[in-house]
């Protein structure tokens, strides 16, 4: 069985493979280790391969695995849905979340971010396929979005995520995340200030980097397959 240094190894020559392609610098893109449902053990042993960035999408078990690895310097990213009952926690647990969707969330998170711990790095979710079961603002609705977490303290918006719609078509994947690119330019055109974006997971990093991400979550093809989730 491959061991997770193994396959962080892999993962990032995937990613400095992909970068060459796209003619981008390997550090240009980072590599966020989805350790959900995974235990602050395997957190500690991807942390001793050289990883330091985290995502983490259920806040009650996140707290926990933060606490208890609170003596290594690791980056936090919240990427999961967020309820307003657990806005307190991850404001003040997290370097980043990832998936912000609604003005009323990005108030709580501002309203809750310690005010000595440096703004809260957020991006904003965007549903490009529509689909019911998956968060996010619709596209077009990002730029109001923007414009309201610009006016909240306490918070910095940094970029966009989304999480396509799964397909074998490599073609198609690449047109999805190439529309995230195009919402972000958009936003920048607007005088949106952003930096970030985030999108390309374990089977689809490839396309995503072709297509500009600057942040890719990938948790199988580092821990392996998922736990059930609490």
């Amino acid at each position: 069985m491959a061991t997770i240094a193994a396959n962080l190894q892999a993962v990032r020559s995937r990613i400095a493979h992909a970068a060459q392609a796209a003619g981008r610098r390997t550090d240009a893109i980072a590599l966020i280790a989805v350790s959900k449902t995974f235990p602050a053990t395997a957190i500690a042993e991807a942390y001793a391969a050289g990883q330091r960035l985290f995502g983490e999408n259920q806040a009650q078990e996140s707290v926990e695995k933060v606490t208890e690895l609170a003596r290594l310097p690791l980056e936090w990213h919240f990427i999961g849905p967020i309820q307003s009952n657990k806005t307190r926690s991850i404001a003040e647990t997290f370097h980043w979340v990832h998936s912000i969707e609604r003005e009323k969330i990005a108030a709580r998170l501002a309203a809750a971010r310690p005010a000595a711990l440096p703004p809260l790095n957020v991006c904003i979710q965007v549903n490009l396929s529509g689909e019911a079961s998956k968060s996010g603002v619709a596209p077009g609705g990002e730029l109001a979005l923007a414009e309201a977490i610009a006016s909240l303290p306490r918070l910095r918006l940094r970029g966009l995520m989304a999480i396509p719609a799964p397909t074998p078509d490599t073609a198609l994947r690449r047109r999805q995340f190439a529309a995230l690119r195009d919402l972000k330019e958009r936003l920048v055109n607007r005088g949106v200030e952003l930096d970030t974006l985030s999108m390309g997971m374990s089977d689809d990093l490839e396309a995503a980097i072709l297509e500009g991400a600057t942040m890719v979550r990938v948790g199988t093809a580092i821990f392996g397959q998922r736990r059930r989730e609490r």
